[in-house]
């Protein structure tokens, strides 16, 4: 099955699954379903960068500092934190992501979906999905400010990533 083909849930502005697509028809109709987003740190804290291929569904080719994606149909967020953040860094045994918060990502261009922000530290020697990821590394907290205006970044990534920062200054 192509990644086009994966059946979602879709969802309502209160996260109520009202009915399921085809991820390829969701996207190209705008209808809301559900992703997870998960930032990956190593053993010395350093946060999991990477470029997405040119062939990927959703913002080919640019960067982000989450891995993750779509939640399918029926399954819980928590469930595809964990099973997408061992297919995209190509492990397997990884601890179960913490899940931090919600929210609902909508560019106001017809791109929406509910957003479920997670965290995990991952000390394993990571194999990036090749059909995913074209070039990845750990940077710090400062290289990756750095690098914000710098690349071009996921516009849902940079999202999840700003909401975290202020998730964590509030304690």
């Amino acid at each position: 099955m192509s990644a086009a083909e994966e059946i979602l849930d879709i969802v309502d502005e209160y996260d109520r699954v009202v009915g399921r697509s085809p991820r390829g028809a969701a996207y190209a109709e705008g209808l809301r379903h559900r992703c997870s987003f998960i930032e990956v740190r190593d053993a010395e804290g350093r946060v999991f960068v990477h470029r997405r291929t040119a062939t990927k569904l959703a913002y080919p080719s640019l960067y982000d500092m989450f891995v993750g994606g779509v939640v399918g149909a029926g399954e819980s967020y928590d469930d595809a934190a964990l099973r997408e953040a061992e297919e995209e860094l190509g492990v397997s045994g990884l601890s179960r992501p913490e899940f931090l918060f919600k929210f609902l990502y909508d560019d106001g261009a017809g791109r929406s979906w509910w957003s479920a922000v997670y965290q995990v530290r991952c000390e394993l020697p990571v194999r990036p999905q090749a059909e995913e990821i074209d070039w990845h590394a750990f940077l710090t907290d400062e290289e990756v400010e750095r690098r914000l205006p710098e690349w071009d970044w996921t516009p849902d990534g940079l999202a999840a990533y700003e909401r975290l920062k202020a998730h964590r200054s509030a304690g």
